[in-house]
């Protein structure tokens, strides 16, 4: 194994899987040190588990320098030993618990459940041992890297460069026991879109989407408690191309699947290679029998199977096709697996994913054996499109999700950066578990590089979603942050880390243009860049501060990404720029267009800055063409947007760039004794999160979901199980106290994030508003959208808003009331915006126009 660069940081405790403090940093009465002990563990014992020992004997020798042993007997004599075992194989573990010596805090049937506990006296001859058990193999793995982790040994130290933290020795809380269980069943990721970068990486490096490359990948998972894959798709057939990568799998402890248009374990790849005729079920029924029945054949490694079938290519099929069809392939199909597995089907894992038109067929009435999990999906951008009813009965299969950091498709791609503001995925993957949807979480995570911190939260949360709540995620960030980096800058770190994922969630740097944000109300664009750069100052003062050996990691988890897009917005601010520049005949228009060339020329020396990391170890992954789309699809090369120059004669030369005026509107976060005062050209706008007074009900509260919004925080209320309110003057509702100088009629735009109608009620989901006493207007925030993929859903992924409109009257100028009332749950409140018809348009809307008295 590589050697690891080591430094002196603290140890680091993870709120959302721990009960207890296991490692302290000294020794005293209760601790004593783990440096050097021998690991032992029953050769016996499942393969995982020998890999997981042995995993943690290079991670303890990475942290205090002193090697430990494998041993598969008990030696007399040594004062400390690490027992790791599986309580279904461990002989020793076996022991200890017949023996009661050690505590059976876990339910033996609990899936993945683990202990990690110490004891006195073990065996003859040794004095105390620590011991780390799982009720089966997996469980056994994870118990192991939670202890590497809170060791100071980042899951991403290989994937991320990050520096293993070091100490002179590891004492453990002979008081702590540490117990733990998975709430979501499957917990995985799909590789996907994956040309260019981690395709040319992969070939590269490992010669391409081998077992050698996968234990990589395996080995990140287990640490992050990950179990499920994707695997590689894009050309890529995971059992076909090297018959090691399902052995590698197995050896650990990985559940193996394929995507949702890939039926019985069957890359959609393999067909191009071995079938014959049309991937049609009635015209070719015999041979796709034969297809499939092949890879079940093939794959005697734990999985789940994906059934029902979509057009070649991952494409609709044709509107004709009737639910009985599709209802017969997948009798079909589960009469494969039972002539091959020789067991009834239900003894299978299986799913049927309703992504895209497949959610159609479902809603019409298409029915799958109760024992095949539905896999439920978003939208592509991160919005679920379906849950089932709380009133619902539940399934014996359970529902799962598929959601998307990354994807191709319309209404256009995304898949350079991390875009993906974590309150966001926190809401809606809240909405799932609060749905009952436990038994798969799976998420679409491109490149793997670069999305490592929203990786890393989706699996931690799916581990526990009852322990992190929306005001942890502030918490959450700057614990993970000094996983990576230490506690020093840890909140610095964090903050800058929420924020560029706010901002970038605002619009996909692939949908950016030059007329995008407003250049001449609010000083939007200006403000937006500012922003940005203001981010690269912090993180560019952190990195000339941070220690060497932690620069690699820094520049790949932190400041490239930051640099990037700052970078980014800045070229169509000055694209912007130029063209207004032009349209006056501007002595500065040329000043602008060479401005646009040299960030345009920035763009590619960070993506070579990037590749040139550790001498080359990440070379092809921020290849990904993110400037000059034209449609949906990427373009075959990055162009620079189309510039405006004036002749020689027309343009005087100006010796540097003008100084633009770029200002900052600072958020209030207090608001008593305040109003929300009309302003010429903004009308009156408001943070949703800045309300005057809450009225809540016996069940329904409202609650804050800090940094959630595009420009601030959001609120919605909980549970978000609730049922449909009916209006009262006590029903749920906020209320913002606002100051006029007009009067009569008024727009008030309600800015909602882009939630779908995941009930598919006729109205969507509902709100309700009001000024002072009139009568409420019930408004719908979704109800057109109807299929998700196109019309008016373009606009509200694209904008990463719903913007709903009602028109009220103010008889007299001066002080009232609106009023926002809950229907439906599931509405996320971010603004509000009344406009008396001076109102400026811009792209987030006008900043806040508080007052504090």
């Amino acid at each position: 194994m590589k050697k690891r660069i080591v430094l002196s940081v603290l140890f680091v405790t993870y709120f959302f899987c721990t009960q207890a403090q296991l490692l302290v940093t000294a020794a005293n009465q209760l601790a004593y040190p783990l440096g050097g002990a021998p690991i032992l563990v029953d050769s016996n014992d499942y393969t995982l588990v020998q890999k997981a020992a042995l995993f943690f004997a290079a991670d303890l020798q990475s942290v205090t320098s002193k090697p430990s042993s494998i041993i598969h007997s008990p030696l007399q004599g040594k004062p400390v030993v690490i027992i790791i075992g599986s309580a279904e194989k461990s002989y020793y573990i076996q022991q200890l618990q017949q023996q009661k010596k050690i505590k059976k805090t876990i339910p033996s049937q609990q899936w993945e459940g683990y202990t990690i506990q110490t004891v006195s006296h073990p065996f003859k001859g040794v004095a105390k041992a620590l011991v780390i058990t799982g009720n089966d193999r997996r469980g056994t793995a994870f118990a192991t890297f939670e202890v590497s982790r809170q060791m100071g040994v980042s899951p991403w130290y290989w994937w991320a460069d990050v520096p293993v933290a070091k100490q002179q020795n590891i004492y453990i809380n002979s008081n702590a026991t540490i117990t733990d269980a998975p709430k979501v069943k499957y917990r995985g990721i799909f590789i996907n879109d994956e040309a260019p970068c981690l395709s040319s990486w992969s070939k590269e490096k490992f010669g391409g989407f081998n077992h050698l490359f996968y234990e990589k990948v395996f080995e990140l998972m287990l640490r992050l408690k990950a179990n499920y894959l994707w695997p590689a798709m894009w050309g890529n057939a995971f059992y076909d191309d090297d018959s090691l990568n399902a052995i590698t799998a197995d050896a650990y402890g990985i559940v193996i699947g394929t995507s949702h248009h890939e039926p019985l374990m069957r890359a959609h790849d393999e067909w191009r290679r071995y079938g014959k005729g049309r991937w049609n079920y009635d015209s070719n029924e015999v041979r796709l029998k034969e297809f499939w029945r092949a890879g079940i054949q093939r794959a005697t490694n734990e999985k789940i199977v994906s059934v029902g079938m979509r057009r070649d290519g991952d494409e609709p099929m044709s509107q004709q096709t009737a639910t009985t069809l599709l209802e017969r392939i997948v009798t079909d199909q589960r009469q494969l697996i039972e002539q091959v597995t020789g067991r009834p089907a239900s003894e299978t894992p299986q799913l049927w994913a309703l992504y895209k038109e497949v959610q159609d067929y479902y809603d019409k009435g298409m029915q799958v054996p109760d024992d095949v999990t539905l896999l439920l999906c978003d939208d592509n951008w991160g919005n679920l499109r379906k849950l089932p009813h709380p009133t619902s009965p539940a399934r014996k299969g359970g529902y799962g999700i598929y959601y998307h950091f990354d994807y191709v498709g319309g209404p256009r791609n995304y898949k350079w950066i991390n875009t993906n503001a974590i309150p966001r995925v926190w809401e809606q993957m809240h909405l799932a578990y609060e749905h009952r949807v436990k038994q798969i979480w799976i998420v679409n995570v491109g490149d793997i590089k670069p999305m490592e911190y929203p990786i890393s939260f989706f699996l931690d949360y799916a581990w526990n979603p009852e322990k992190i709540g929306p005001a942890n995620l502030q918490q959450y960030a700057q614990q993970w942050s000094a996983a990576q980096f230490g506690k020093q800058y840890a909140k610095d770190i964090a903050a800058i880390i929420t924020q560029y994922s706010k901002y970038n969630s605002r619009r996909k740097p692939e949908l950016l243009d030059e007329a995008t944000y407003s250049l001449d109300n609010f000083n939007e664009w200006q403000n937006v860049v500012t922003q940005y750069n203001l981010l690269l100052q912090k993180a560019t003062q952190i990195n000339n501060r941070m220690l060497p050996a932690y620069k690699n990691a820094f520049y790949q988890l932190v400041l490239h990404p930051v640099h990037a897009c700052a970078n980014l917005n800045e070229l169509y601010l000055y694209t912007a720029l130029n063209k207004q520049a032009y349209a006056k005949k501007s002595i500065h228009t040329n000043t602008y267009a060479a401005k646009v060339q040299t960030l345009f020329t920035n763009d590619s020396l960070l993506t070579v800055a990037y590749h040139q990391l550790n001498n080359g170890k990440w070379n092809h992954l921020m290849s990904q063409q993110h400037i000059g789309y034209t449609s949906w699809q990427q373009p075959k090369a990055q162009t620079i947007p189309t510039l405006k120059w004036l002749p020689q004669n027309m343009a005087l030369k100006a010796t540097k760039t003008p100084i633009l005026k770029q200002k900052t509107t600072a958020i209030n976060t207090t608001t008593k004794g305040s109003f929300f005062y009309e302003k010429k050209g903004y009308g009156i706008a408001i943070e949703a999160a800045h309300f005057t007074k809450a009225i809540n009900s016996a069940t329904i509260t409202w609650t804050l979901l800090p940094d959630h919004g595009r420009t601030g925080d959001a609120i919605t209320s909980f549970p978000v199980t609730a049922p449909q309110q009916t209006l009262s003057p006590t029903s749920p509702h906020l209320q913002y106290d606002i100051y006029t100088y007009s009067k009569d009629s008024v727009t008030i735009s309600t800015y909602c994030s882009p939630s779908l109608n995941f009930y598919n009620t006729p109205n969507g989901l509902q709100y309700a508003i009001s000024i002072d006493d009139e009568i409420p207007q019930l408004i719908s925030i979704n109800k057109e959208d109807k299929n998700s993929i196109s019309g008016i859903w373009n606009k509200w992924v694209s904008d990463n808003i719903i913007i709903k409109t009602s028109i009220h009257t103010i008889p007299t100028p001066g002080k009232h009331t609106v009023k926002y009332w809950m229907v439906n749950s599931g509405v996320v409140l971010q603004k509000l915006v009344l406009n008396f018809g001076t109102t400026k348009q811009s792209y987030l809307g006008p900043p806040e126009t508080i007052t504090i008295k």
